[in-house]
């Protein structure tokens, strides 16, 4: 009887271990996010009453990994009250040690087994998550790098713009703005956004931003470079569909010529600091080939501001665009706001700091010539 029940309590054992395993794999690296993983290792392995478990993590950087890294250390002795062991991955580099304490009962190779396989799963998911950011950031790098260089305007114009990543992860998506200039003193403003997020979309929008400069260096008039734009890309067919708008600022004569390819419509800002959305035609996405854009033409009075922006700064889930947009037109900013304080004014008050997508925006102003 006492052999059976030996018997019973070897087979409850063995099942333990798997289920223990199986267990391990639903709570620890639910996430791709490195801090996540190693509170769910932690809280797994604490689970027993009076466990405490220690993570000791190496830095990311100057990770090496293959079969000529430094082998994982020796685990400590099963039976002692303290359990060690590397928190790697195979043969790869560790990323730092476990460390599981308790006062009773004594450790068992049951535990030592369920301690390294745990701590190999976090290793294996924390690996990820660093990779993973290791790419966001290539991406993050590649992406201000290429909106904090746009062209110069001509002398006779002021601008100011900005980029925002999206959410705490920094997820970069295919926003852009840019300027051109153009003959007789004019300047084409640009802002858009490929969709979709990621390097692959960064790749895209500087494959749009330069092929847009060399179709705006024709001196079309906005609608034109649009369909022009639209053609090329589709000819392609690799590049992602984008949305953009153009607009041509003639200081001289005190206009703005606009053209839109599916793009959300800019807001003017006068000198009293209200603003107004400019109605205009929207065509198709870039990337279509379908065409059809029309241009539309407006006065633009001296101390006028002209904010160009993407849908990450007015759109909010769940609700309607022509809400969103009606917030936007209902800021009132300080009198004669220039295109810095413009800028900030909208970013500040429309929270795009926490934004669910990412921001670009373009403020733009014609400079006051100095009298006499």
């Amino acid at each position: 009887m006492a052999e059976s029940a030996e018997r019973a309590e070897r087979g409850a054992a063995e099942r333990r271990l798997p289920a223990a395993l199986e267990t391990a794999i639903g709570r620890i690296g639910t996430t791709l996010d490195e801090a996540m993983t190693c509170r769910e290792l932690t809280a797994f392995l604490a689970r027993h009453p009076g466990g405490t478990a220690t993570i000791e993590l190496t830095p990311a950087k100057g990770e090496r990994s293959g079969p000529d890294a430094t082998p994982p250390a020796p685990a400590a002795p099963p039976a002692l009250p303290t359990l060690t062991v590397p928190l790697a991955v195979d043969r790869e580099r560790p990323l730092g040690a476990v460390t599981l304490t308790r006062a009773a009962p004594p450790y068992t190779d049951d535990d030592l087994v369920l301690l390294r396989q745990a701590a190999r799963l976090a290793a294996r998911h924390i690996r990820h998550a660093r990779r993973l950011a290791a790419t966001e950031d290539v991406a993050l790098h590649l992406q201000r790098a290429l909106v904090a260089e746009p062209g110069r305007p001509h002398p006779n114009l002021e601008i100011a713009g900005r980029y925002l990543p999206a959410g705490p992860r920094t997820l970069v998506g295919g926003d852009w703005f840019e300027t051109v200039r153009l003959h007789f003193g004019r300047s084409l403003l640009v802002v858009g956004d490929v969709m979709g997020h990621g390097l692959e979309a960064a790749v895209d929008m500087n494959a749009y931003r330069s092929a847009l400069r060399e179709v705006a260096a024709t001196d079309l008039p906005p609608h034109r470079v649009l369909r022009h734009l639209d053609a090329v890309v589709a000819e392609d067919g690799a590049r992602r569909p984008a949305t953009c708008l153009l607009v041509r600022v003639d200081p001289g004569r005190g206009t703005a010529t606009f053209a839109s390819a599916g793009h959300l419509p800019p807001a003017v800002f006068g000198p009293d600091g209200s603003a107004e959305l400019v109605e205009l035609p929207v065509g198709p996405p870039l990337g279509t080939g379908v065409g059809g854009y029309e241009p539309a033409t407006r006065a633009l009075g001296q101390g006028d501001t002209l904010l160009l922006f993407t849908d990450g700064l007015v759109e909010r889930r769940g609700e309607d665009i022509d809400a969103s947009l009606a917030r936007l037109a209902g800021l009132r900013l300080p009198p004669e706001p220039g295109p810095e304080q413009v800028v900030d004014e909208v970013l500040g008050r429309l929270d795009a700091h926490h934004a669910e997508d990412d921001v670009a925006v373009l403020a733009a102003r014609v400079r006051v010539r100095p009298a006499g």
